[in-house]
């Protein structure tokens, strides 16, 4: 019994002030409930506006993942270092700087923040296979570390191993576009195509990895650096090769001890420029990852004005209500009434109105971006949650200012003036 009359007293120990907003947010329900299609129209504007916001939101963030996570696939913690050309006092171009497979092996054994190094000869070549002819195919020669540097694996035959390195046996390693391309199936692994004139087997399909930013990463054909080497003789002291950190949190340390190793070789003075550049994967996620932020921000700030439109009408339609309702306002004081009582039940009303709208536009953002993922072509959506909660402050915040200046208009009515009203 005495439980029952505790939790029936904490019932009714209702403050006066969290009651009186519940009042006020009920009446302002009804009020939204009678004048239904007047109500929508009203807050037409705030409901574009946040369903664009969540659209475009939810667009450059599934984008921006997308994009994400393929340069993360091509390795954080991977650098390309490849020769410069050495310029003149007058900044022409004289020759191109030497790198050769010393200047590696020093970086490898000496670098302790370096994993392992891969050489690389970047070039392009004709394939043949049957009838078929390939020119301008992005040809790689490297060696077996290319695969966990680059995370770029196989899923059919294998990749060529350090015997196939260190022998410059002719074996390559094919990309999909280039399979496709050809008009063969898995059935090439162990059979032989001619690049650029030289009998290879190919021994192995590299996994799929899309296109970006233009460029097709499956059009691509890898062969050993030795090998390489005896068809482009006049590579050998032009190389550039791939660095892998131990960790991407040690790439700054991985790039000074490569720097300094390679100075010394090349026997640059302390006030010589680098003759070798320095190419950072991290470095284009940094860039993106700003762009995207950027874009974000903009795009979400276009869409945002049609707040202001939605604002405008809410404002418009809350002072023809104060209009309506003048005698109701001064039979509210006439009964005690204060002017903040008015004030805050106008601007209850302007909120929740606003709120509604925001509320139906999240709604119908949900559902756009869930339709838009459906088709078999779109990255992966999800709407962030904190476009959600800034959709909806903004709503609020919207009722709160437009709404202010009829809630104001509504307290100051005199109630004798107010009760004479027609």
């Amino acid at each position: 019994m005495k439980l029952v009359r505790f939790v029936v007293g904490a019932v009714l120990f209702v403050p006066d002030r969290i009651y009186g907003a519940a009042s006020n947010v009920v009446t302002a329900l009804v009020q939204i409930w009678a004048n239904k299609i007047r109500s929508l129209l009203t807050v037409l504007g705030i409901i574009i506006a946040v369903t664009s916001i969540i659209t475009v939101v939810t667009l450059v963030e599934g984008f921006g993942n997308y994009v994400t996570n393929f340069l993360r696939g091509l390795g954080t913690n991977m650098m390309v270092v490849y020769p410069e050309w050495v310029r003149g006092p007058r900044g022409e171009y004289l020759r191109r700087a030497e790198m050769t497979i010393e200047d590696i092996q020093a970086v490898d054994a000496g670098a302790r923040s370096v994993r392992r190094t891969s050489p690389v000869i970047f070039g392009r070549g004709t394939i043949e296979f049957g009838r078929h002819q390939l020119t301008g195919v992005d040809l790689r020669a490297t060696n077996e570390f290319f695969q966990p540097i680059r995370n770029f694996y196989v899923d059919v035959g294998r990749f060529f191993g350090a015997v196939d390195v260190d022998s410059g046996t002719p074996v390559c390693v094919l990309g999909r576009e280039v399979l496709r391309k050809l008009e063969c199936d898995e059935s090439i692994v162990r059979d032989y195509v001619h690049v650029d004139g030289q009998r290879f087997q190919v021994v192995g399909l590299l996994e799929s990895k899309g296109s970006f930013m233009g460029e097709n990463q499956d059009e691509m054909l890898i062969i050993p650096w030795t090998t390489g080497l005896k068809m482009y003789p006049e590579r050998r002291k032009y190389l550039a090769f791939y660095v892998e950190a131990m960790a991407e949190a040690e790439i700054p340390e991985a790039e000074a001890q490569l720097v300094r190793i390679l100075r010394q070789r090349h026997a640059l003075k302390s006030g010589d420029s680098n003759d070798f550049g320095i190419f950072k994967q991290d470095e284009i996620l940094k860039e993106f990852h700003n762009i995207r932020i950027i874009a974000t921000s903009v795009l979400a700030g276009i869409v945002s004005i049609s707040l202001l439109v939605g604002g405008i009408g809410i404002m418009n339609v809350m002072l023809v209500s104060v209009t309506e309702r003048t005698r109701e306002i001064g039979l509210r004081k006439s009964v005690g009434a204060r002017r903040r009582d008015i004030l805050i039940q106008f601007l209850t009303e302007a909120v929740v109105l606003s709120t509604v709208g925001g509320a139906i536009g999240i709604t119908l953002g949900y559902t756009a971006t869930h339709i838009a993922g459906m088709h078999p072509s779109m990255v992966a959506l999800r709407v962030p949650m904190w476009s959600v909660a800034l959709a909806l402050g903004f709503s609020a915040g919207v009722g709160i200012f437009f709404g202010i200046i009829p809630a104001f208009k509504a307290a100051i009515i005199h109630p004798i003036d107010a009760l004479r009203h027609e």
